[in-house]
């Protein structure tokens, strides 16, 4: 099979522990792309914590895609346009809050670019941190959010968020995606909106059939664009459920797990 497009998570799949491409990953990114190949980089992240990996890569020389908040936009390099835009109504993001509340979970959004929420702990510090976005306490919630955005994360305690997903789904499943990222993110976005039914989406704009992508993740919100991709695939040190569905498990993120991929299925 010739492959036209390699689709990659970020954190833990593409980024080492340090939160940087190896310079091996990177020179066999360009090389691939040099080679006519489409290099799309997928994340819950907002697209500002995007911007500066793609310029790395140099996406927009090679009209490459970001694909963030967790699908929510799609992002053409070339032109620094928005191909997609799907959002939460604000009246939704409020009943989100109010779960969040009932179930001592905290919850924060994105406001032009600045995350939000009443509370700030190591879980949030976490997505400041990797998002290098300005954060602002707010004193109350629902006053400050008071129009449309992206994405939601509620996060807490690992094993007690999974209870949290497990209710949140039951109770309003019928009306959000919903899926975890790392142990702690517990991220919502609008129905029918995940990394797959974006990656569809870009797949048909690009003309590109789904028996040539590549899609490689290593956690639960990378399951649907797994799920769609011609060969899904993971790093070495993906979750066992991913590991359990993908056809090729690579190397490990701080191991070149992209740089094997791109070796054993493109050159």
């Amino acid at each position: 099979m010739k492959y036209k497009m390699i689709v990659t998570d970020l954190d833990d799949t593409l980024l080492n522990s340090q939160g940087k491409i190896s310079e091996t990953d990177k020179l066999n990114i360009m090389k691939a792309q040099e080679n006519g190949i489409k290099f799309v980089l997928a994340s819950g992240r907002p697209t500002f914590a995007m911007r500066d990996l793609a310029k790395e890569l140099d996406l927009r020389k090679y009209e490459s895609y970001i694909l963030s908040y967790n699908g929510s936009i799609i992002t053409n390099c070339k032109t620094d346009k928005n191909i997609l835009s799907e959002t939460l109504k604000v009246e939704e993001i409020h009943t989100l809050y109010d779960f969040s509340k009932r179930k001592n979970v905290e919850i924060i959004t994105y406001l032009d670019d600045t995350i939000v929420s009443e509370d700030f702990s190591s879980y949030i510090e976490v997505e400041v941190e990797l998002t290098k976005m300005p954060f602002e306490k707010v004193k109350n919630f629902k006053a400050t959010v008071d129009r449309d955005c992206v994405k939601c994360i509620m996060l807490g305690e690992p094993s007690y968020l999974k209870e949290v997903e497990k209710e949140l789904k039951e109770e309003l499943g019928h009306k959000f995606s919903i899926s975890i990222s790392k142990p702690f993110f517990l991220e919502i976005t609008k129905l029918g909106v995940d990394k797959g039914s974006s990656l569809l989406k870009l797949a048909t704009l690009k003309n590109i059939k789904l028996e040539e992508i590549i899609v490689v993740g290593d956690s639960y919100n990378d399951l649907p664009m797994l799920k769609v991709a011609g060969l899904p695939a993971c790093v070495e040190n993906a979750k066992p459920e991913i590991k359990d569905f993908c056809k090729f498990i690579s190397t490990s993120n701080n191991n070149n797990g992209i740089s094997n991929i791109i070796k054993t299925f493109i050159f």
